[in-house]
């Protein structure tokens, strides 16, 4: 996307030309030795098994100013476990932490957590991402998190340095910087965010005199990009879902948390890929199952703000989401025949039907109990509750990864 053009209330980085890696990383190297960096990556113990991962590894061995690289491992065994560090133990290893979701030590902190009325959540990402910024916090390496997602097809170093440079430069001031890009190949994806998100937050503003809240959303490029970094005192402040939820529940709590000039969003690489999920008529999986808990996070953080919705608002906002996601097709149709895209409008208008229908249960979910699951807690919360926790869990992943696996040893 080669423009300049800046949008909306938050500072925009764009990708301009041929991208100088080599210089952007030797910066990088210096402004880490004042602000060290962590990232974090939530992952599956199934993204193993998919060659995404092996190149993203393969890519972060190349990578020298990383402080620690914590990966939050979810489902898996005891084997699986062993696997998974045999399978990160190319990448530096006095910097490489895995954090094992499902082992016994943690299981009996995640219970002490719920003993003492701090519930963490479903099991997801938004878990996942927020027991690795706990571990950042309990090891006191880093000044500066990063987070990005482990399916990333089209993954490469200048996505890592362009998501960090940012926040880590001293001298830009930011403190939080959102990660976006173009989604296409032979045709374009990214629906979720196309077809919903800025659709219903470009509706909620008309139904809502541009509240200050959704006029900030409306200026990401990519709301619903899995890539960001920030300062450790966001994470340790920041409360965010534990659902589909994550991405702008995250965006949300920014905004409480922070300045709007210390927030930026910065264009990573010319084309992104990842898996891609269903579109099925199912509220517990796939796109419909994203729609409605994004829907449901927006109506929530609405209200928090002061913003009365009632059975009439959301009956407004339904009829006049289907019309601006229809004229969006349309848009989206054009572009896609001057590019030379393939474009299934039948499958678009039917993700917009999909998306109505998604906003239409959210709105119900939402009216029948406004508070919905509980965000999770922040850190400073739990150090409150429990002084000692941090220190504990750090002990606990580092006993974890003293296991050491029968091909390594």
């Amino acid at each position: 996307m080669a423009d300049f053009y800046q949008t909306g209330v938050v500072s925009t980085m764009h990708r301009l030309g041929d991208f100088k890696l080599e210089k952007i990383d030797a910066e990088l190297e210096a402004f880490s030795k004042i602000r060290p960096i962590a990232l974090v990556l939530p992952c599956l113990y199934s993204e193993l098994h998919r060659p995404a991962l092996a190149g993203i590894v393969d890519q972060l061995k190349q990578v020298r100013y990383l402080s620690q690289i914590v990966i939050s491992l979810g489902r898996a065994n005891y084997n699986e476990f062993q696997h998974a560090q045999e399978y990160f133990s190319d990448l530096p290893q006095d910097k490489t932490i895995l954090i094992w979701l499902d082992g016994e030590r943690l299981t009996r902190l995640q219970q002490v957590l719920e003993t003492n009325r701090l519930r963490i959540g479903l099991e997801g990402k938004g878990r996942a991402a927020w027991m690795a910024y706990g571990y950042v916090l309990g090891s006191r390496k880093a000044e500066v998190i990063a987070l990005h997602d482990c399916d990333i097809v089209t993954y490469s170093r200048e996505l890592l340095a362009r998501l960090c440079y940012p926040v880590v430069n001293p001298n830009l001031g930011f403190e939080f910087c959102k990660g976006f890009y173009a989604r296409y190949a032979d045709r374009m994806y990214g629906r979720v965010t196309r077809l919903l998100v800025t659709p219903l937050v470009r509706t909620l503003k008309v139904a809502f005199d541009n509240q200050p809240l959704l006029n900030y959303l409306d200026s990401f490029r990519y709301p619903l990009a899995g890539e960001f970094s920030m300062s450790v005192d966001l994470a340790r402040v920041n409360r965010i879902p534990s659902d589909w939820g994550l991405e702008v529940g995250m965006l949300a709590e920014v905004y409480r948390n922070t300045s709007l000039k210390r927030i930026c969003q910065s264009e990573l690489c010319e084309v992104y890929d990842h898996k891609h999920q269903s579109l099925v008529a199912d509220t517990e999986q796939g796109l419909l199952k994203m729609c409605i808990d994004i829907s449901k996070n927006l109506f929530r953080t609405l209200a928090s703000e002061g913003v009365v919705i009632s059975p009439g608002h959301l009956k407004t906002v339904l009829a006049r989401y289907q019309r601006i996601a229809e004229d969006t097709v349309d848009r989206y149709n054009a572009d896609a025949a001057i590019n030379g895209l393939q474009f299934d409008r039948h499958l678009e208008e039917s993700a917009v039907e999909q998306f109505a229908k998604g906003i239409r249960l959210a709105g119900e979910m939402f009216l029948e109990d406004p508070f919905g699951i509980p965000l999770i807690p922040n850190w400073n919360r739990v150090a409150a509750a429990l002084p000692g926790f941090l220190e504990d869990f750090k002990a606990a992943v580092d006993a974890d990864n003293r296991i050491v696996c029968p091909q390594t040893a």
